[in-house]
């Protein structure tokens, strides 16, 4: 299954170059999560990590994360094998070729297509596409303007069994607050100055409908599955009339009414309808 967010424009950069393994000398596309987070602890410990003041957080016994590792391999053959499309530069580590300090560890690059490939473990209990695309927004912009990709592709295994596939474009507008928000952190940290929420919102991510749904579990939907089955007649019938009775209110009319009904005509020229007592009703000025 396939869905794209937003479309956007390539990059205005082409050229990769290698980068250093040693995490404290750039921004990565995990990072830029934690920058345009909404969590204040987060971020400080990350600028702590970046200056050397800790060392970086042991997720040696995050099973999440872990699961995440062990389940990589998988989830690019996977991947392959679904959609006929090979991964290269599995690993490859690259540094942005203007901004020295913003680099990206790739999951890897959809051949045909150029698009930047992440894999993801995620657990399945209210498990969405939206909040998956949302959730790892930051880091595949990042990871998308780093190496001038037009486009992510979102590769998710989860805990229920499934596999996703989510198309994401570059968005210039978020790739732009991302950058001037990576650009404030890391003077931070060649500063020493402590760094504050930027407060930016992430993009809602829309996506194509594509899925197929077999809502007969749902008492709701049988709910209202079993009035609109019982009203469409008298829908129909109903638009039917109200259509009739417009073609019949003379142009110049502002108002008419009779058998239980008034139209009225706004200024607009558009006409409604309204139910009305039935009692006689007298015309202004008789």
């Amino acid at each position: 299954m396939t869905t794209n967010v937003t479309d956007g424009a390539e990059a205005p950069h082409s050229s990769i170059t290698f980068m250093p393994h040693d995490r404290r000398a750039f921004v990565g596309g995990s990072d830029a999560r934690i920058i345009m987070g909404d969590d204040q602890d987060a971020l400080l410990r990350l600028w702590r990590e970046k200056r050397g003041e800790i060392a970086p957080q042991d997720l040696s016994r995050n099973l999440i994360v872990q699961l995440g590792i062990a389940t990589e391999a998988l989830n690019r053959s996977w991947y392959q094998a679904a959609t006929g499309q090979a991964i290269t530069d599995i690993q490859k580590r690259v540094r942005h070729p203007i901004h020295s300090w913003m680099a990206a560890t790739l999951d890897g690059i959809v051949a045909p297509t150029g698009a930047v490939f992440e894999a993801k473990f995620m657990l399945p209990w209210g498990f969405t596409e939206e909040a998956a695309a949302e959730k790892h927004m930051a880091q595949l912009q990042h990871n998308m303007w780093v190496v001038a990709a037009r486009a992510a592709v979102l590769s998710i295994i989860t805990g229920g069994g499934k596999w996703i596939e989510i198309t994401l474009h570059a968005d210039p507008v978020y790739q732009h607050l991302l950058l001037t928000a990576e650009k404030k952190f890391w003077r931070c940290v060649q500063s020493g100055e402590p760094p504050l929420l930027f407060g930016i919102e992430t993009p809602r991510p829309r996506l194509a409908a594509v899925k197929v749904v077999d809502m007969t579990a749902s008492n709701l939907w049988a709910e209202c599955a079993a009035i609109y089955l019982r009203t469409r007649d008298a829908h129909a019938e109903h638009e039917l009339a109200k259509a009739e009775l417009k073609k019949l209110l003379p142009e110049d009319a502002k108002e008419a009414f009779g058998h239980g009904i008034r139209a009225k005509r706004s200024k607009a020229g558009a006409v409604s309808f309204d139910p009305v007592e039935m009692e006689a009703v007298h015309a202004p000025g008789q």
